[in-house]
């Protein structure tokens, strides 16, 4: 368990945002571990057993979450139809942003940019740059369609470019950038 601990919690946490559930889904994956301990006690594979359960069992909490919450979402969303209409802003982000902060803290700096994405930004944006999924099979996973998770991920990395900008060091030259 200690081996593996930092990568389960470190996916579960990037898929959900949220610090307990993440460590609630975290223990969940090892507990399903401790159920399936002979078959893996000699694996090779393990780590990769454990990061796919994580991650299903992460996407299970998010699709009941929002299946529960739903009702809420819509009624959220009938009052500013407007806003969802709104054209999102492109720019590029210098490679240089994050340069001049140590890597813990560059490390904690996305983390946390990653957690004030909206879950439709974040789950598909971590799936294809995390856990290197296709955006076809991310469409597959989340049960979307392919156009949804290409949008979905392009403005996840707009609104994640914003905050890493705002967020960063005034001495990378990100000045003039305008979020």
């Amino acid at each position: 368990m200690s081996a593996y601990q930092d990568m389960v919690y470190s996916t579960t946490a990037r898929l959900l945002g949220d610090d307990a559930q993440a460590q609630d889904i975290a223990q969940d994956v090892f507990l399903k571990a401790f159920e399936h301990f002979e078959q893996l006690r000699a694996s090779a594979t393990i780590g990769g057993w454990l990061k796919t359960v994580a991650t299903n069992l992460s996407l299970n909490h998010l699709t009941r979450h929002r299946r529960r919450w739903r009702l809420f979402a819509d009624l959220q969303r009938s009052g500013d139809a407007d806003s969802e209409d709104e054209p999102e802003l492109e720019f590029a982000v210098p490679d240089t942003v994050l340069d001049g902060i140590a890597a813990e803290e560059r490390h904690r700096t996305v983390e946390s940019a990653l957690r004030r994405l909206p879950e439709h930004q974040r789950v598909p944006l971590v799936l294809y740059h995390f856990e290197e999924l296709s955006y076809q099979d991310i469409a597959q996973r989340l049960r979307i369609s392919l156009a949804k998770v290409k949008t979905d991920i392009l403005r996840g990395r707009v609104s994640l470019a914003r905050m890493l900008v705002r967020e960063a060091p005034s001495h990378t030259g990100s000045e003039g950038l305008q979020p």
